[in-house]
């Protein structure tokens, strides 16, 4: 299922969502190592994509990968893995689009709520959450690897859908 957008302002080309192919893995793990202190291994991706979780790619039409997300289904409850916009791609509306295909996505699948972790340190993306309606519901100690060798916590956040 291929679902053409509506261009943000910021962009000048027509995009378009794929559910993501092993053949992807490539750029992601570039974009992914690229964006994170920490970032998933290509056998995390892989192992998401063979246990079929949710895994979709947001390319333009020259076929530059913008974007992708991971979630998970859990009775009725979708568990945003990943989400990532390509460092270039960053104040687009990219990040945006990719919630709202989450989002669509999850309804989809009849999920009543969409669950995700979060570093403290992500101040960029909690903003983007708490815009998009997301709010915190706990915390989770020593969740994510840190510099050092030490562990950072997950804001845990939800939204209804």
């Amino acid at each position: 299922m291929i679902a053409n957008l509506q261009t943000p302002p910021a962009l000048s080309r027509p995009l378009s969502f794929a559910v993501m192919q092993v053949e992807d893995l490539d750029e992601v793990v570039a974009i992914e190592k690229s964006v994170y202190s920490h970032p998933w291994t290509h056998g995390n991706f892989v192992d998401s994509i063979q246990s079929g979780y949710q895994c979709w790619v947001l390319r333009d039409a020259a076929g530059m990968l913008l974007g992708y997300f991971f979630m998970m289904a859990v009775v009725d409850e979708a568990h945003l893995l990943n989400i990532s916009v390509h460092g270039d791609m960053h104040r687009r509306g990219i990040g945006k689009m990719l919630l709202d295909q989450v989002c669509a996505v999850a309804r989809q699948r009849q999920m009543q709520s969409i669950l995700l972790e979060v570093r403290p340190s992500n101040t960029r993306a909690i903003e983007i959450y708490l815009r998009y309606g997301f709010t915190e519901i706990g915390r989770r100690r020593d969740y994510y690897p840190a510099a050092g060798d030490q562990r950072e916590e997950a804001i845990v956040m939800r939204l209804p859908l």
